[in-house]
């Protein structure tokens, strides 16, 4: 057993101080406040959980800064050029490169604060589109980092068979990520016994333009349980399109139609009326937030405040991992808001700080989205994070002013150790094979840009 003792500690309930945690087999035995620190204790100055990130495509870090141009010289430059730009990357991945970048992204990750990763995974297929001789062979090398590095590991096998809504035919560019029932069926098993340690899997619909009525109802049977998370309403014309298609926008339709309760994480879920903002957060469904990528494709603002206030549940997620910082993505969140609606402390609440907010409904929503328990509490995966109380940001301060410091003042440095399922993986800020994965990376991204 191993005990760490902390200074103070954000629990369930508050904060609590002079806290010791026993940790047996990778999870937390018990949590005793006000004690003094035993000679065995391990001894910290301040203990957060560590976070979920609820959404993550790895390899696109290795494209991060790569689309801030122009290509035709013109402004319309958005989210579908983007998309254009990431198309031509991933044709020359092979699986090697995806688990040397997937591992510098989950390395990033835990120095950061991301204790467990939802992985939203499509990239299934060789260059040619053909499945690899094992099916499951690029999900066995996300695993394969996910393991080297310690990150807990929620394995998302994404369905993709069209390009639009109706079941439109797949466009050469996403000839790698398809797949039709059956064949996904078979991923889905091969994936599987590929999950190592604590790791989970759920199952990623992609989108509505990318699934139909009928395929979304045959996955919810194929998978009855666990984590289910699609992409929705990030883009004005998606929303335009569902409505040509169906009459109705995409959240609006989902939540009439494919059963939303609380195992579904909607991502981004940015442009809702009123009615689908209140709707979705009474399913008790996860909005997956992302908004360091949002900003960087100009997706637009979710309506945080609507939906906090109607009770919705979010987590945060760093998507196109351009780039990876929990604080970051918790800033961005109350950022946008303060930008849209000129104030301050949007996300605030009575009593509670708006950094306070942010954390512990995050930490909630992306437990929650990626089916696992959350918190610093007997029985958890012991995933905990301590802050150095001398960091400029943090000293002299104490409960959420702690949270308010790391957040919003904190630039890099805020953290010191994370541990991930009881093993202590960042020490000093720094990962403990921090080296040797960002060699191996470099060296990847290098060969790949000069091809």
């Amino acid at each position: 057993m191993t005990t760490l003792w902390f200074e103070t500690a954000l629990l369930p309930d508050g904060w609590g101080d002079r806290v010791r945690v026993a940790i047996e087999d990778g999870r937390i035995a018990s949590v005793v406040r006000g004690v003094d620190p035993a000679h065995s204790d391990e001894r910290h100055a301040i203990a957060v959980s560590g976070q979920c990130n609820v959404h993550s495509h790895a390899f696109q870090r290795g494209m991060a800064g790569l689309s801030e141009h122009r290509g035709d010289g013109s402004r319309d430059d958005n989210f579908w050029s983007w998309r254009e730009v990431m198309y031509r990357f991933l044709d020359r991945l092979t699986p090697d490169d995806i688990e040397a970048i997937t591992a510098q992204a989950y390395v990033e990750m835990l120095e950061t604060g991301y204790t467990r990763v939802g992985e939203f995974h499509y990239l299934h297929n060789d260059p040619a589109g053909a499945r690899y001789a094992d099916p499951a062979e690029t999900a066995g090398r996300i695993s394969a980092a996910a393991e080297a590095t310690g990150i807990g590991l929620t394995l998302l096998p994404v369905f993709y068979a069209h390009s639009d809504f109706g079941g439109q035919p797949p466009k050469p560019g996403q000839r790698r990520f398809l797949s039709d029932l059956d064949g996904f069926a078979t991923l889905l098993d091969a994936s599987r016994a590929k999950l190592q340690g604590d790791a989970n899997m759920g199952v990623a619909p992609h989108s509505l333009r990318a699934v139909t009525g009928p395929e979304l109802a045959a996955l919810r049977e194929m998978s009855p349980t666990g984590p289910f998370h699609i992409h929705a309403a990030e883009q004005v014309k998606e929303v335009e399109a569902s409505i040509a298609f169906s009459g109705a926008r995409p959240v609006e339709w989902l939540l009439a139609n494919a059963g939303v309760d609380a195992r579904w994480c909607l991502i981004h879920a940015t442009h809702l009326t009123d009615a689908e903002c209140d709707a979705l957060a009474g399913s008790g469904a996860v909005a997956g937030l992302c908004p360091i990528t949002e900003a960087n494709l100009g997706d637009g603002i979710f309506p945080a405040a609507r939906f906090l206030d109607a009770g919705g549940a979010i987590g945060t997620g760093t998507d196109s991992n351009i780039l990876i910082d929990v604080a970051g993505e918790l800033r961005m969140i109350e950022y946008s808001q303060r930008l849209r609606d000129r104030g301050r402390n949007i996300l605030a609440a009575n009593g509670v700080s708006t950094g306070a907010r942010l954390f512990g409904r995050t930490l909630a929503g992306g437990a929650q989205a990626l089916g696992v328990a959350g918190g610093i509490a007997e029985g958890a995966s012991a995933d905990i994070v301590s802050l150095d109380a001398t960091h400029p940001a943090l000293d002299g301060r104490k409960g959420d002013l702690l949270l308010d410091g790391w957040i919003f003042s904190g630039r890099a440095g805020c953290i010191d150790s994370v541990w991930r399922h009881g093993a202590r993986v960042v020490t000093g800020g720094r990962h403990r094979a921090a080296e040797p994965i960002a060699t191996r990376y470099r060296e990847t991204v290098r060969a790949l840009l000069a091809g």
